[in-house]
């Protein structure tokens, strides 16, 4: 079936890079450069956001500077973007807020290099992006999403996400968190236990999603349940914030001891979390996987730049084929990856949600997988082509490459996404392979 694609960035969207580079400009600019603001961003970076004798963790001065410039654009209209209109947002049926939007802002952002704007070692920007509140659009019950959707927006809720575990990672189903039913006082709950790794945000949080097995055997997707736990309720302690390539550290240890929730705490269906686990994925990787192209595009253009302008023995470094041709291969790189990722965003936007894994989970994860793994590539070059200069920490390259190293893992990693193609590439748990739908496709 012939299918024709439009790959021009539409015009309404065109004018809202527009108002947001504007609004940046007047608003966020002047921010990052008031009071040696600018430290959080020039070489003091790493030193200047950790609190290094207080665990490793952010300082409060970094922090507050975050929640101002989102305030500035909560107020301005754009930090709600892709949240549906009863939350204070623009998502419709005209495609705002749409996948096909976010991918290209967050490209748009990521491709302008590191400020106040778009500070994606914190999943910082001016057009938010809200995982936690998709979860609870879909599975949360009337009470949940008043009280934790509305509390979030405003800045009284602050929630982690509590799934992979010390011994457990891309193995969710094999978790060691155990829920049992246990009655108190007259009410129905579940009794938790176990340990949470990875847990970012924990030390600025109210709330924590926390997966534990209820039912069913290691290894079965069903049986899982999803429950959110104040982060004051006695049990839930956080025993160490792990210190990562790139500081500071919000990722905390969690151990989960005797915690007593009741029944009203699960989100979603009980003994069916991992869907509830799901409910954000495809987004969040497309749109970190923009993010990602985004940065990549920086460090290209940024070397070129410098190789265009640095003449060492009097010719330009970018005379030489050892420097032109490493650039002309991520550049094309780039160029190819983009048109994959808005043609992917385009089609998640056509099609409901939960077809989207059935239909094309696997160019999702071609997206992110190789997003990520190209970010690092573009980051690495440019480290190279700037020399003792991009090794330095008055270059942004080094920060980005230890970012986006981590993107690797994260999200799913590289290894996951590219089994998850290959169940769609050779047909594995019970999906038609890519040859069949080619042939059914060609006979349309």
């Amino acid at each position: 079936m012939s299918q024709t694609m439009n790959f021009s960035v539409p015009a309404d969207l065109q004018q809202y890079l527009k108002d947001l580079d504007v609004f940046i400009e007047e608003k966020i600019v002047p921010l990052q450069n008031m009071d040696d603001n600018n430290r959080f961003f020039d070489h003091r970076r790493e030193h200047a956001r950790t609190d290094w004798d207080n665990g490793g963790l952010p300082r409060k001065e970094w922090e507050d500077l975050l929640h101002e410039s989102k305030r500035l654009a909560d107020e301005a209209g754009f930090y709600r973007l892709s949240l549906p209109k009863q939350y204070g947002g623009r998502s419709s049926e005209d495609g705002r807020g749409s996948n096909l939007w976010m991918a290209v802002i967050r490209e748009h952002l990521a491709s302008k290099g590191l400020g106040l704007f778009n500070d994606l070692q914190n999943e910082h920007s001016m057009v938010g992006n809200f995982p936690d509140v998709v979860m609870l659009m879909n599975y949360g019950n009337e009470q949940q999403k008043a009280e934790l959707i509305q509390g979030r927006l405003a800045g009284k809720v602050r929630i982690t996400f509590g799934l992979t575990e010390p011994g457990h990672g891309s193995d969710a189903t094999h978790m060691a968190t155990r829920g049992r039913s246990e009655r108190r006082n007259g009410v129905d709950g579940w009794l938790l236990n176990g340990y949470k790794k990875w847990q970012t945000g924990m030390h600025a949080a109210t709330h924590c999603f926390i997966f534990a097995r209820t039912q069913g055997k290691d290894g079965e997707a069903k049986g899982i349940s999803c429950f959110v736990v104040p982060r004051n309720t006695p049990g839930l302690v956080a025993e160490s914030y792990e210190w990562t390539l790139n500081m500071p550290t919000d990722h905390a240890t969690v151990s989960i001891k005797d915690v007593w929730v009741p029944n009203s705490a699960i989100i979603g269906p009980v003994h069916n979390g991992l869907g509830v686990a799901q409910a954000f994925v495809h987004e969040n990787r497309i749109r970190q996987a923009a993010s990602s192209l985004g940065a990549a595009v920086y460090c290209v253009k940024q070397s070129v730049e410098y190789a265009n302008d640095r003449a060492p023995f009097g010719t330009p470094l970018s005379h030489n084929q050892g420097i032109q041709f490493p650039l002309v291969e991520l550049a094309t790189q780039c160029e190819m990856l983009r048109q994959l990722i808005r043609k992917t965003a385009v089609e998640m936007d056509s099609m409901p949600h939960v077809e989207v894994e059935k239909r094309i989970g696997d160019k999702v994860s071609m997206c992110n997988y190789w997003a990520n793994r190209l970010c690092c590539e573009a980051a690495d070059r440019a480290i190279q082509v700037h020399g003792g200069n991009g090794y330095s920490r008055h270059y942004p390259f080094e920060h980005i490459w230890r970012h986006h190293r981590r993107y690797r893992i994260t999200e799913g990693s590289e290894e996951i996404q590219m089994r998850r193609v290959a169940a769609y590439l050779f047909g594995f748990g019970g999906r038609k392979s890519l040859t069949d739908a080619t042939v059914k496709e060609s006979k349309l």
